[in-house]
């Protein structure tokens, strides 16, 4: 089960402490930040460009081959590790001052593209430790341990700093991540065969091509940032409302996918001029991804199969607010979903292991998709309650009965959302192939986000146009592409795709 390794490592700890490496900085940059920023009184529209952070892990698949032709997956992980903790050490020496918010922005965006960096070398790790079945028998520890450290960085931290001081929180944030790193350099396994080394890493990204590129990618990011925040296009999201909801990260997002259908379709011409070069191994990493049979029906696979759940998720929060029971929404997600969702996660990828992907499939995504039934009909049960909190501003108590209902619909929801979690991770796993494991996975988890961006900008529209009751149903039929792809899928019986 663990490939080349220590006999006593033992891989439900290092897969749990990895995984919650992986998830807090992302709670502390793409979460913590907002928060922290409008708490230092930062005007909403500079809170809004936040969500530039979350750039770097849309355009992570950009960087994915380097950390599998130079140096080793646990190289990586613990140098970007390290300088994370590192970087919010520094976050916590300048958030006491009010000059410093700008520094801490460009902080926060290079502590973007290390920990994009950091989960591309985590997921690569744990593909590189682990067999088949071992990956798919520690799913579970993965999910729970991510869910864990989103919850420890937008529930404890900021909790910290907003009762106590900045300094404190983003304090305590480097010691988490020094602590993981001193346990990673002492204990995570060395399971893996270095290519090329650092220094051979450290000529080519000094090299004035590449140099070349990173100051091109620099100015076309400045230059559509601008294009997208100018007054024209502010006048054409007036004009369209629907614009309003996409963001720099969703037009990249698209681009990424456009472009990977692109490759596609004239994958044999660009494989015979990539082949008929000696260097090309970050091309050969790209092509590799989409040089296969199948490939158009799973990228849409990718894609659409979180459909449904995003815009489902998208719209839980408004719809637990207007029925009037907002002050208990936290016990409701934290006390009931959390632990759904770590249990379904759990499951899932237990059964996956004992019964294979091909088998669990099914009865997984319809469990997942089911919920949005299940919301649809609570929707249309309480669309009095709705009715009666949008005419008036006092909110009607929706008695007992209807609040366990609505808690045991959030705790199923969230229990199939951990088992459908746990379907598509074990598929992007299965997708990697051996020379280009973190590569891949980072154009998985890319094209994953993307229904995800366009689903959440379009719900708030379908939402307030139908009602709950009608939307909860649209999200169940926009789901139903994905899972009709399940046919066009090649190889679910374990063998890599």
């Amino acid at each position: 089960m663990l490939l080349n390794s220590h006999k006593k490592t033992r891989p439900y700890i290092w897969s749990f402490t990895t995984y919650f490496a992986e998830g807090f900085p992302y709670s502390l940059i793409r979460t913590t930040s907002s928060f922290f920023f409008r708490d230092c009184g930062a005007t909403l529209e500079a809170v809004g460009l936040t969500s530039l952070f979350g750039l770097p892990w849309i355009l992570k698949f950009l960087w994915g081959p380097f950390l599998d032709e130079y140096g080793t997956k646990r190289k990586w992980l613990l140098l970007t590790q390290a300088t994370l903790s590192v970087l919010f050490l520094i976050v916590a020496l300048l958030a006491p001052f009010s000059w410093a918010t700008m520094a801490i922005g460009i902080c926060f965006f290079g502590g973007a593209i290390l920990a994009a960096t950091h989960d591309t070398a985590i997921d690569g790790f744990y593909l590189e430790a682990l067999d088949k079945a071992g990956q798919a028998k520690f799913l579970g520890y993965r999910v729970m341990a991510y869910r864990i450290a989103l919850m420890t960085g937008s529930g404890f931290i900021i909790t910290m700093g907003a009762a106590l001081n900045w300094f404190l929180a983003y304090l305590v944030s480097a010691l988490i991540l020094a602590s993981l790193f001193i346990f990673h350099f002492l204990y995570l396994p060395r399971c893996e065969t270095e290519k090329n080394s650092f220094q051979a890493f450290n000529r080519k990204i000094f090299s004035f091509r590449f140099i070349a590129v990173l100051i091109l990618i620099s100015v076309l990011v400045f230059f559509l940032h601008t294009a997208l925040t100018s007054t024209n296009f502010t006048d054409l999201t007036n004009r369209f409302p629907l614009l309003q909801g996409f963001s720099f990260s969703s037009f990249t997002g698209l681009v990424l996918l456009f472009s990977l259908f692109l490759a596609a379709g004239f994958r044999k011409k660009i494989k015979k001029l990539i082949l008929g070069r000696s260097d090309t191994f970050y091309g050969k990493a790209f092509l590799s991804f989409v040089d296969r049979e199948h490939i158009t029906p799973i990228i849409l696979f990718i894609i659409f199969i979180r459909t449904g759940e995003y815009m489902l998720s998208s719209m839980l929060a408004p719809f637990i607010i207007d029925l009037g029971i907002k002050i208990h929404y936290g016990w409701i997600c934290a006390g009931v979903g959390l632990p759904c969702s770590i249990i379904g996660a759990m499951i899932g990828g237990a059964l996956i292991s004992r019964f294979s992907l091909k088998r669990m499939i099914w009865p997984f995504l319809l469990a997942q998709n089911g919920s949005n039934i299940m919301y649809m009909a609570l929707a249309f049960h309480l669309d009095s309650f709705l009715a009666m909190n949008n005419v008036t501003n006092a909110t009607t108590d929706i008695g007992l009965k209807n609040l366990i209902t609505v808690a045991s619909v959030t705790g199923f929801d969230q229990l199939a959302g951990g088992l459908g979690t746990a379907v598509l991770m074990t598929f992007l796993m299965r997708i990697c192939r051996a020379k280009f494991k973190a590569a891949h996975y980072a154009i998985g988890t890319g094209l994953m986000s993307i229904s995800g961006l366009y689903g959440g900008a379009l719900s708030g529209f379908l939402a307030s146009w139908l009602g709950y009751g009608s939307f909860f149903g649209i999200s169940f039929l926009l789901s139903i592409p994905g899972m009709i792809l399940i046919f066009f899928i090649p190889k679910l019986d374990g063998e890599a795709v």
